[in-house]
């Protein structure tokens, strides 16, 4: 049997990969290069736009855990990700462009895999995965939502800035990271009281692009625009991801008042992306407001934020804990439209679905990971575990089954947790899937 999987992003090709990996033939839908959405610049695969980063690499760290379960599941995204990592302390970053090739030539390359560019307009007959991302529209957001009974939900996020290293004043900035923990891999750029207010009053009233149906209310608090929260309060970026705890500067000796960091974005380390910007004010306007921060009063922007627009299902109402449409199990989702939020969660949801549709077609019992697991928490809260409006969900250990016993320290916690879900994921491999 053939399965058809819709999108070549972080999900789908995980998705596609999986199939293959069990000998399931795919064919995999792709509307680049003859269509890109406003976020997208590249004609490769898995295309990161927010940002490098893909947090957390430790097991006190849900999502750190969530990669590990993944690279033991033999993930294409991992393996990727793993090959191109760049320097980021105790977190994941990639080179954006290897990583994203990285992915693009192991799934072209697959002999299981067909790649087929165009736009996909409807459902295709047949077993489907449809992961076309948040940024599904036209005619096959219509299909979606025509098989959905109207249930289709829709936010808004952004994508941060990034400008060039030596473009970048290192006599006001300096590298390190946070309690100097892991190597010095950001660009800290600090900013004293006076400063930060000035910028923070200009960034609330600076101007922002026009984007039909904007409202701040919309926005998912994981990827909030930068002028949001301006607007909230002149402490909220201090509080945020201008937070300068943990950051002494060398120069005086003491924490700055701010700090806007900058993390690598290529594995040259000449580009760099300013950490927690993610925007939608006016080309201008940005460039206006952002050169007010010390570091970067002659910075070079290779890149401006940009907002877009995110759609996303009522997963709990729509999907069962597999991502398939309780109305039409042929149908699975995986990606940001099912409502998981982040680069990995989205990879993580289109392993679960790839997987377990191709023990199904295979006529295979389901891998069946439990909510012990961080792959099978996450999909159990976004397919059924979300009280009241549903928004979109970061893994965090919050939904991951307690231990059954008092654990006092976070970090003693947290890494019991991570135990137990990577024996489980063990026993699923050594039980269920060898």
């Amino acid at each position: 049997m053939n399965v058809s999987v819709i999108g070549a992003g972080l999900a789908g090709c995980e998705a596609a990969y999986q199939l293959a990996k069990c000998g399931v033939d795919v064919t995999l839908y792709e509307q680049k290069p003859l269509r890109r959405s406003p976020a997208h610049v590249s004609d490769n695969f898995a295309e990161l736009v927010c940002s490098n980063s893909l947090r957390s690499d430790e097991l006190t760290n849900a999502v750190g855990l969530l990669k590990e379960e993944m690279r033991r599941l033999g993930s294409v995204i991992m393996e990727s990700a793993d090959k191109n990592r760049v320097p980021a302390g105790g977190a994941l970053a990639v080179d954006r462009e290897g990583f994203s090739r990285s992915v693009t030539e192991t799934i072209r390359s697959d002999p299981h895999i067909t790649v087929v560019e165009g736009e996909v307009t409807s459902i295709p007959t047949g077993r489907v995965i449809v992961a076309s991302g948040p940024l599904t529209d036209g005619a096959l957001a219509k299909s979606i939502q025509d098989l959905t009974a109207g249930s289709e939900l829709h936010f808004f996020d952004a994508v941060a800035p990034i400008v060039t290293l030596e473009s970048v004043d290192m006599d006001s900035a300096w590298f390190a990271s946070r309690y100097d923990k892991g190597t010095d891999d950001y660009v800290n750029c600090p900013m004293e009281r006076q400063e930060y207010e000035s910028f923070v009053r200009e960034l609330a009233a600076a101007q922002e692009a026009q984007l039909h149906g904007f409202d701040d209310s919309g926005v998912f608090e994981g990827c909030m625009p930068v002028e949001v929260m301006a607007r909230r309060g002149t402490d909220t970026l201090r509080y945020g991801p201008l937070k300068p705890v943990g950051l002494r500067d060398p120069r005086t000796g003491r924490e700055p008042y701010a700090v806007v960091q900058l993390r690598m974005d290529n594995r040259e380390g000449t580009l760099y992306n300013m950490v927690g910007f993610q925007t939608h004010l006016k080309f201008p306007e940005q460039r206006r407001v952002l050169s007010m921060i010390p570091a970067l009063k002659n910075a070079e922007f290779v890149r401006y934020g940009v907002m877009h627009r995110n759609t996303y299902l009522n997963s709990p109402e729509l999907l069962d804990r597999y991502y398939r449409l309780r109305t039409e199990p042929r149908i699975s989702f995986a990606g940001q439209i099912t409502g998981v939020e982040g680069y990995i969660e989205s990879a993580a949801s289109g392993l679960l679905a790839g997987l377990e549709t191709a023990r199904e077609v295979l006529d295979l019992p389901a891998a069946d990971f439990p909510a012990e697991t961080a792959i099978g928490a996450l999909a159990a809260y976004v397919t059924s575990g979300s009280l009241g409006a549903f928004q979109p969900m970061n893994i965090n250990f919050g939904i991951i089954s307690p231990l059954g016993e008092r654990v006092r320290k976070k970090r003693e916690k947290n890494l019991a947790l991570s135990a137990r879900a990577l024996g489980e994921i063990e026993r699923i491999k050594r039980e269920r899937l060898s």
